[in-house]
């Protein structure tokens, strides 16, 4: 795929929108969404990643325009103050941002790039990764591995988990109280480990496979127990702390189900919810959702402040990097196909050429080779100047002189022949003078 797109993103987060928003645009199934795009005109690429407090979607198309109009309805029934449109240029800034966990509810958690990671394999099951999202995903999730190793954006509190007992904190004491964790996937395991940190005497793990609630259990040290997940609304009437953080796509817990719960705190790190809001009106229960954890995730933001910083300007280093291989790409497209196109017509004369001169008396060997080095020498010295034209073009984001040099010497304009070129990789684009590095063979229409 040649690399002449640009991207284009949405993002629903909890920068701008409430938990109610976000939950309002993510799909249960991500495959779904991404063919839906990748079935759009003029859509190459998607990718959509989706956590607990954010939904985002990007493509790639020829035109922004176009991707704009590809996630037009993304997030239909979300107010236009919640919804953030993003260019090329901000994409990829915002990817690398959120791989650093500087868009993360608590700034610079690790779990994000387990996130990334897992949205791309899902995009590479519909192919929707392509070449130029290929380069955005892994210079995102390289500045996000360098964040965390050259800097301290990760210390203290470093995920949800934590967020949620610090929270709970907050509201009642959780050392040498009963806890209860519903869902063992990754955030249902963090917030496990960060309750028996915190020193709970009991600890239990409610899951719909009880094998990996167990799994969980035996990670602690603290007392704990796995149980299955329809006996959760029983486990939360024996807890202090309830913690739930499944993938349901329904409430586990409501008013009804917690009706005997007692004095309770529920924090719920779910997206979309597992407990329902109304249960707050019962007596001695306290529900506090993704929203509420802005109170306590101020403090580690505050702290981290001066390490932003150093993140932000590794940021702007790769971004810059980035683009700039965006624009060597870009030129080497077009040189390619001037190439292509220039050494289609220059075999074509010399076959006549030599032809010629063998009806007038069989050529030596040394003689076809000079002739043929004649025509590569006149192809390399008459393409040098183009070539460096494209080249400052790319540099000055002149990509109207690179799509007009595209169109001019396509190689399967001209005689009804078609070219075929073995490929011209990145890099590879000759220098003045120099006779380009491939091939081309010329292929009738037969």
């Amino acid at each position: 795929m040649e690399e002449t797109g640009v991207i284009s993103g949405v993002s629903v987060s909890h920068v701008h929108a409430t938990v109610d928003e976000i939950e309002a645009v993510c799909r249960d199934d991500v495959r779904t969404t991404l063919s839906e795009l990748l079935a759009r005109d003029g859509v190459e690429e998607a990718f959509v990643v989706q956590t607990c407090n954010r939904a985002e979607a990007y493509v790639v198309t020829e035109r922004p325009a176009v991707g704009a109009a590809a996630l037009a309805d993304f997030a239909p029934d979300v107010r236009d103050g919640a919804v953030v449109t993003l260019d090329h240029e901000a994409s990829l800034r915002h990817l690398m941002r959120v791989a650093a966990g500087l868009e993360s509810l608590v700034l610079g958690e690790d779990q994000i790039l387990g996130q990334l990671r897992r949205a791309e394999e899902e995009a590479r099951a519909v192919d929707g990764i392509g070449t130029m999202l290929e380069d955005a995903l892994r210079k995102a999730i390289h500045v996000g591995e360098r964040a965390r190793t050259e800097t301290k954006i990760n210390e203290g509190v470093v995920s949800l988990g934590s967020a949620a007992v610090r929270l709970a904190e907050t509201e009642t004491t959780v050392e040498g109280a009963t806890a209860l964790v519903v869902g063992a996937g990754e955030m249902g395991t963090l917030a496990a480990r960060a309750l028996d940190s915190a020193n709970v005497e009991r600890l239990l793990v409610a899951n719909r496979t009880v094998p990996h609630a167990e799994h969980v259990a035996a990670e602690v040290d603290a007392d704990a127990t796995a149980v299955a997940l329809d006996a959760a609304a029983t486990a939360a009437s024996e807890a202090d702390v309830v913690i739930t953080a499944t993938s349901s796509t329904g409430y586990v817990l409501d008013g009804e189900t917690l009706a005997d719960a007692g004095e309770t705190v529920l924090i719920d790190i779910a997206q979309p919810r597992d407990v329902d809001p109304s249960a707050s009106d019962l007596p001695g229960v306290v529900v506090r959702d993704i929203d509420a954890l802005e109170s306590v995730t101020a403090e580690t933001r505050a702290r981290r402040r001066s390490e932003t910083d150093a993140v932000e300007a590794m940021i702007d280093d790769e971004l810059a990097r980035l683009l700039d291989a965006y624009k060597r790409k870009r030129a080497d497209d077009a040189i390619s196909t001037m190439y292509e196109s220039a050494e289609a017509v220059k075999r074509r004369e010399v076959q006549t050429a030599l032809s010629k001169l063998d009806a007038q008396g069989e050529m030596t060997d040394e003689q076809r080779k000079t002739v043929e080095a004649l025509a590569d020498a006149l192809v390399g010295q008459l393409l040098a100047a183009p070539t460096k034209s494209l080249r400052d073009a790319a540099a000055d984001d002149d990509w109207t002189t690179i799509q007009t040099a595209m169109q001019l010497f396509n190689p399967e304009f001209g005689d009804g022949s078609t070219f075929r070129a073995q490929p011209f990789e990145a890099g590879d684009t000759p220098e003045d003078g120099e006779v380009p590095p491939h091939v081309v063979e010329q292929c009738s229409d037969d």
